[in-house]
C-alpha cells in the first residue's frame, strides 16, 4: 500500500461533527433502560464527548444501580437494539451537517490521506448512523476506535493507532494524525497522544471554548471544503490541492 509524503490519518468524531441524530439516541437509551431495569429512566448522563460505555455506566449510577459488567453489557446491548429499531426515525429526525459529504469525498482523493473515526459510539451504532446517512463510503471503519473499546475517551486514540497499523500495515505518528470533533473531550483525546486536533463549533461547545480548550484550529462548521482541507493537511494543503487539480484535468 503506497503512501504519499503528506500522509495523514484523519479520525472523525460522528455526532455533531458529521451528523445530528435528532435526539433519537436519547430515546433509545430511555427505552433500553426501561427494558433492562423495569423502571423508567428519570435521568440520563450528559452525553457530550463521552463513550457509550461511560454514558451507560453513569446513567445506571444516577438510578443507584451498580454498573457491574453483566448489567452494563445487557444495557448497552439493549441500547444498540433500540437504536437499530429506530433507523427509519433516525433518517427522518436526523441530518448530515453542512459540507460533510464534500469534505469526506475531497479528502478521499488526496494522496496519502486515510480516513476513519474516533467516536464515543459503539461500533455497531457508528456503522448504523453512518449507513443511514450514506457517509461510510470514504471511511475505513476497521482503522477506527469506538465507544465500546474503552470507557474513557482519551484511551481511544491508542486503539485507533493499533487498528490503523494492522489495517494499513503502517504506523502513523502523532504529527500525521488529526482528530476532528466538536467537544473538549475530542481535544483532550488528541492532546493526550500529541496528535493535532481540528475542532468544529457544530455541537454544544462554542468556538471560544474550543479555542480555550486547546484546539489547533477551530472551524465554524465543515461547509468550506478548502478550509477543511487546509485545517487537516496544514502545510501540505497547497500540495494536495495541486494534486486534486491534476486529477480533475
Amino acid at each position: 500500500m503506497q503512501f504519499d509524503q503528506c500522509a495523514r490519518l484523519i479520525l472523525w468524531d460522528i455526532d455533531h461533527t458529521l451528523l445530528d441524530g435528532g435526539g433519537v439516541s436519547r430515546d433509545a437509551y430511555s427505552s433500553a433502560f426501561a427494558r433492562v431495569t423495569g423502571r423508567p429512566m428519570s435521568r440520563m448522563a450528559d452525553m457530550t464527548g463521552k463513550t457509550d460505555l461511560l454514558i451507560a455506566s453513569e446513567t445506571l449510577r444516577l438510578h443507584d444501580i451498580d454498573p457491574d459488567p453483566g448489567t452494563l453489557t445487557t444495557f448497552i446491548t439493549a441500547v444498540a437494539e433500540e437504536l437499530e429499531a429506530r433507523a427509519d426515525l433516525l433518517a427522518v429526525r436526523g441530518h448530515v451537517l453542512p459540507g460533510v459529504p464534500e469534505a469526506l469525498d475531497t479528502l478521499s482523493r488526496v494522496p496519502g490521506v486515510r480516513q476513519s473515526v474516533l467516536t464515543g459510539n459503539m461500533r455497531i451504532l457508528a456503522e448504523l448512523k453512518l449507513g443511514v446517512f450514506g457517509l461510510g463510503e470514504h471511511l475505513d471503519l476497521d482503522a477506527g476506535a469506538y465507544g465500546d473499546d474503552a470507557e474513557e475517551r482519551v484511551a481511544l486514540l491508542p486503539c485507533a493507532w493499533k487498528r490503523a497499523q494492522l489495517h494499513y500495515r503502517r504506523d502513523f505518528s502523532a504529527t500525521e494524525t488529526v482528530i476532528v470533533g466538536d467537544t473538549l473531550m475530542d481535544i483532550a483525546t488528541a492532546k493526550a497522544g500529541d496528535a493535532r486536533v481540528v475542532a468544529v463549533a457544530t455541537g454544544s461547545v462554542s468556538a471560544d471554548e474550543l479555542h480555550r480548550g486547546g484546539a489547533d484550529i477551530v472551524l465554524p462548521d465543515l461547509a468550506d471544503t478548502q478550509a477543511v482541507l487546509d485545517a487537516v493537511l496544514g502545510a501540505n494543503a497547497g500540495e494536495a490541492s495541486g494534486s486534486l487539480t491534476k486529477l480533475s484535468e
